[in-house]
């Protein structure tokens, strides 16, 4: 079973309280995202009403539960979420005060695909049917507009290593990736028209992947 993730920047509906509660969305309905699917109404229907309990992680990892999911509901918006950070975890209590703050601001779901179908001459892929089994809170947010907006804004060596640790890299790695990687960007940033920035900044992560690779760092 292959699980997906899908990931969405997203405004607070309500910032944590004391005991870690807070709301917001973690998917948008009719809205043709970067890895061109558009998640329908309806889609999170089944797996809502099957009584499973989606957990709630960060970053996506497996191990690292930071607190409960009280409510999970479809709206005309999308998949409304409400919940409660653990203060007696590390990973929670830093996820609490980084939301207040505003350094945190992306939710992204790992599902799995049950029924999708085709839009748009096969360009676009409607998920009919999703199987959700997390929703977690995550400082990147992986989706092509996150990166350009990040990346833009680059101008120096150190900005372009925060950027890198804040995509999940060590601080070795990032400085590694720094060292070998940060021109490439430069080119990237003075790109033309929007679709060439999309495209160049697709290409700069790619590179980014293999560097780690080739460093083995």
């Amino acid at each position: 079973m292959s699980i997906q993730h899908k990931a969405l920047s997203f405004e607070l509906k309500k910032e944590p309280d004391e005991d870690g509660s807070f709301e917001g969305y973690a998917s948008v309905f009719g809205v043709v995202d970067q890895g061109m699917d558009v998640v329908e109404r309806g889609a999170f229907r089944k797996t809502l009403g099957s009584g499973k309990k989606v957990k709630m992680l960060w970053q996506h990892n497996r191990d690292q539960p930071i607190g409960v999911w009280d409510e999970i509901a479809e709206d005309e918006r999308g998949l409304r979420v409400k919940g409660r950070l653990s203060k007696d975890v590390a990973k929670g209590r830093e996820a609490m005060a980084l939301l207040r703050m505003g350094a945190l601001d992306g939710m992204s779901i790992g599902y799995r695909t049950v029924e999708a179908v085709p839009e748009a001459n096969g360009r676009v892929r409607k998920l009919m049917e999703i199987d959700l089994f997390e929703v977690s809170l995550v400082t990147f947010p992986m989706n092509e507009a996150a990166v350009i907006t990040d990346v833009k804004s680059i101008q120096t060596e150190r900005e372009f290593e925060a950027f890198l640790r804040d995509a999940g890299y060590s601080r070795k790695e990032a400085a590694a990736l720094t060292l070998h990687g940060f021109k490439a960007i430069s080119g990237q940033r003075d790109a033309g028209s929007d679709d060439a920035k999309s495209e160049g900044m697709k290409t700069l992560m790619d590179q980014i992947k293999q560097l780690q690779e080739h460093l083995n760092v």
